[in-house]
């Protein structure tokens, strides 16, 4: 479970204040939904959860599994289960997609006191959700994301996902950019990840998105903090009336 406890947040060496005493629980197998303008915080929560750099947390809590992560770096936080997917995933000239799967793999098995996959039984596990995801072998002969359309590094990253398990996932607005099709097979990758003993934490501006990965809960977050959360109906709602009178209850 995550739990977030008054989390106060700014840049970096400056002085704008990004999220203001914020406070959210993420149950054990919920897909939680974060909806909201540009600029109320969205992404910054991600990054800050995940161990981003560029960000100094004032005050507050990041519970997971009752085991506060701001005491952890960034790899010790995705070793505890904490996965995101990036808005805009970047590409890698010179890294390989599979020395790169298999280093992060083998990364995080260590970190949990786990042997080293053998190489057959890596290409296994790669080559079966790879195919679940519609991802092209030649796909993952390229260098990581080099030359991949939008929707074929969020599929890469769902790949990732899929092969590390995790119990935390954050998919910052995973629909940018994606075509219907694209945004379809991405969804389907998610759906399958669905389990009782992960959450989800899915950031986005629309609807659209939530059609396909239906939440349980949707939250509004403005100015920095959540000003409502409701059931999946209150995405159309979103959808219908806009943002605007929530910037002014916050």
């Amino acid at each position: 479970m995550l739990e977030i406890r008054n989390l106060v947040v700014k840049i970096a060496d400056e002085d704008k204040q990004i999220l203001n005493g914020l406070n959210l629980t993420v149950n054990d197998g919920e897909v939680a939904a974060i909806m909201g303008p540009n600029g109320s915080g969205k992404s910054t929560l991600s990054y800050v959860i995940a161990g981003k750099e560029d960000y100094e947390v004032l005050d507050g809590e990041i519970l997971l599994n009752g085991e506060n992560v701001l005491e952890m770096e960034a790899d010790q936080r995705a070793a505890a289960g904490i996965f995101l997917a990036f808005q805009y995933p970047l590409e890698i000239p010179g890294v390989a997609t599979m020395t790169f799967l298999k280093a992060a793999m083998n990364a995080q098995r260590k970190a949990r006191g786990e042997d080293e996959l053998l190489t057959p039984d890596f290409i296994k596990a790669v080559n079966s959700a790879a195919d679940k995801l519609g991802i092209a072998k030649d796909m993952l002969r390229r260098p990581l994301n080099v030359g991949f359309s939008g929707g074929e590094k969020k599929r890469m990253e769902i790949l990732q996902m899929a092969l590390l398990s995790p119990s935390m996932c954050i998919l910052d607005e995973t629909d940018s950019g994606l075509d219907i099709d694209a945004l379809r097979i991405v969804a389907e990758g998610v759906n399958a990840l669905r389990a009782k003993n992960r959450s989800f934490l899915v950031i986005t501006h629309y609807q659209r998105l939530l059609d396909h990965i239906v939440p349980d809960t949707v939250h509004v977050m403005s100015n920095g903090r959540i000003v409502k959360t409701g059931g999946k109906e209150l995405a159309l709602e979103l959808e219908k009336s806009g943002y605007a009178s929530y910037g002014e209850a916050a």
